[in-house]
C-alpha cells in the first residue's frame, strides 16, 4: 500500500492568533494592541540605552514600512 502524499497545512498567523483567543476577534485585537504597546516601550528603552557611537549612527526607529 502506498502512503498518501503529505500536503503541509498553510500557516496563517492571523488564524493562529484568533485560535489562541478562542475565535474572539475583540480579544485578539486587544491582545495585539497591548503587545504592540509593550514593544514600543521596549524600543523606547533601547533607543535611550544605545549610543550613536556604538551603532555608528543607527538607532532603532519607530517607522514601519509594511
Amino acid at each position: 500500500m502506498l502512503a498518501e502524499p503529505h500536503t503541509p497545512l498553510e500557516f496563517s498567523p492571523v488564524d493562529a492568533a484568533m485560535a489562541w483567543h478562542g475565535g474572539d476577534p475583540r480579544a485578539t485585537i486587544d491582545a495585539l494592541l497591548r503587545d504592540r504597546e509593550r514593544l514600543c516601550e521596549q524600543l523606547a528603552i533601547a533607543r535611550a540605552c544605545i549610543s550613536k557611537g556604538y551603532t555608528r549612527g543607527w538607532q532603532p526607529g519607530g517607522a514601519f514600512g509594511g
